[in-house]
């Protein structure tokens, strides 16, 4: 594209003093046939590399294509693997941050079976109370087992009305985890 400027520049130069449309014509026609002749080369040229009409070629110019072929089947490995290394590569962080999203979901769940066995030991002390104030709690909701492997969840109530005696305001409900 860049030596076709630069014809036509240098075509325009010589003209410019004399602008004879003959000669403009017969400029363009002779650019037609250079881009014509370079267009079935290239044609040719990429007909040869896809392996069609290789028979009118000597076996000099078969060694120039081969190695031509190689030349470029080598440039595309190298891209290839450049990619898969950068894939690889954004894999290995994704995966490095996945690691330590999941280590910190770990430290999370540590943390609440630390929190589950704080309120299991609190809730064991709550059964040591007198067996009629058991007998009450279980009347109200508490509804726990004597199972002391088993779990508890302990859920705040509203504050006391007026109105309502202490008994009533206690709302304890249970759930197990399986660790």
């Amino acid at each position: 594209m860049k030596s076709i400027i630069d014809r036509y520049s240098e075509a325009k130069c010589e003209t410019s003093s004399e602008i004879n449309p003959a000669l403009e014509i017969k400029f363009w026609q002779k650019e037609a046939a250079i881009l014509k002749r370079q267009l079935h080369n290239l044609q040719e040229n990429h007909r040869q590399m896809m392996g069609e009409e290789l028979s009118g070629l000597s076996v000099e110019d078969l060694q120039k294509l081969e190695n031509q072929l190689e030349l470029s089947l080598h440039d595309v490995r190298m891209k290839k693997d450049q990619m898969l290394l950068e894939e690889i590569q954004e894999l290995n962080r994704e995966g490095n941050l996945l690691h330590q999203e999941n280590l910190d979901l770990h430290e999370k769940l540590n943390l609440m079976r630390q929190q589950n066995m704080e309120l299991h030991k609190k809730v064991s002390e709550v059964e040591g109370v007198k067996s009629s104030e058991k007998i009450s709690l279980l009347t109200n909701g508490l509804g726990m087992r004597d199972n002391s492997s088993e779990h508890v969840h302990l859920q705040l109530s509203q504050p006391l009305q007026h109105d309502e005696t202490p008994s009533k305001a206690i709302q304890l409900s249970y759930f197990s985890f399986i660790s």
